[in-house]
């Protein structure tokens, strides 16, 4: 039952970082410790719809298909999915309104949020043999490339096509799978995340619809490869990450302008620093938590080992 209620929050967790523009359900991921297992178990549904439709290996295979479906951690993903889901849902009516009248402290949660949690990337790297030169390079590279991204100015659509609301949907769902990239500030920068909370919100289901088709199509393009990555190159590939998460910071600094210029602080400073802490006190809870419940991604990579040596 503990365990059922902690993924819970957890997939709520992963929802509200969706909602939020700048704020990665990927990052949220590799905090409360799902990171890897979610990757392998998107990868293994694109290989299970793969094997039913005859994309893979072997041909169609319904067999296949129900071994590669049964074999997916459901008592975890099903509380992760509707934890997710009510998230946004409550999410795209509270948060909005809260980044609306209180813009500084909520920026200042989440930048603390994320700051703290950029020991956990960093950590496995650690963890798998060390950061060599070629690992801070890449990370170096990427926190430049993120930062200078999230530095673009957001853009203004009304009224997009099912077309574009699908390729707007394939890129923001990156960031699921990417932390330090987040999906809401993608569809801010592209002038789609106004018009997809306000889909949320009424309920319009030909958009949800076009917007889950481009997110499953993008999905089943990128994720098998960072599964691979993952596997054959975990240390290069973590190091990256854990650059993005550092870039993305920029998207959260408190004090920018509507052109995404940053500022120098000029108000709220004490609340800002309060919410600062009070984030990186929550990763610092999660982090204990998920070590108590021996749920965190160090601790079922062991579980692993042990049991494929049984």
């Amino acid at each position: 039952m503990l365990r059922l209620i902690a993924n819970l929050v957890r997939g709520a967790l992963i929802g509200v970082a969706e909602v939020i523009p700048g704020v990665s359900g990927g990052t949220i991921a590799l905090i409360v410790g799902i990171y890897r297992t979610a990757i392998d178990a998107i990868a293994d549904a694109v290989l299970a719809f793969r094997q039913l439709v005859g994309l893979a290996d072997g041909g169609p295979s319904g067999r296949r298909f129900a071994k590669t479906i049964a074999g997916l951690p459901w008592r975890l993903l099903i509380p992760v999915g509707v934890g997710m889901v009510i998230a946004v849902v409550l999410g795209a009516r509270v948060i909005e309104p809260l980044l609306e009248d209180h813009p500084v402290q909520m920026l200042a949660l989440f930048f603390g949020l994320v700051l703290a949690g950029i020991w956990v990337p960093a950590h496995m790297v650690h963890r798998g043999g060390g950061w060599k030169p070629g690992y801070f390079l890449a990370a170096g590279v990427a926190a430049v490339v993120l930062f200078f991204l999230t530095g673009l100015p957001p853009a203004t659509v009304t009224d997009p096509s099912p077309f574009i609301v699908m390729l707007a949907a394939a890129v923001a769902i990156c960031a699921l799978v990417l932390p330090g990239v987040s999906g809401s500030f993608f569809l801010l920068s592209l002038g789609m995340y106004e018009p997809t909370l306000d889909a949320v919100n009424d309920r319009d289901l030909v958009y949800l619809g076009a917007f889950g088709i481009g997110a499953i199509i993008g999905l089943g393009a990128f994720v098998t490869l960072l599964k691979w990555l993952l596997v054959h190159r975990a240390g290069i590939t973590l190091a990256v990450l854990t650059g993005l998460m550092v870039g993305s910071l920029r998207a959260l600094w408190p004090w920018q302008d509507d052109d995404r210029n940053l500022l120098v602080p000029a108000s709220d400073l004490p609340s800002a620093g309060l919410m600062v802490l009070v984030g990186m006190a929550v990763v610092a809870l999660l982090l204990l938590a998920e070590r108590r419940l021996g749920m965190s991604e160090e601790q079922e990579d062991a579980r692993r080992e042990t049991d494929s040596k049984v």
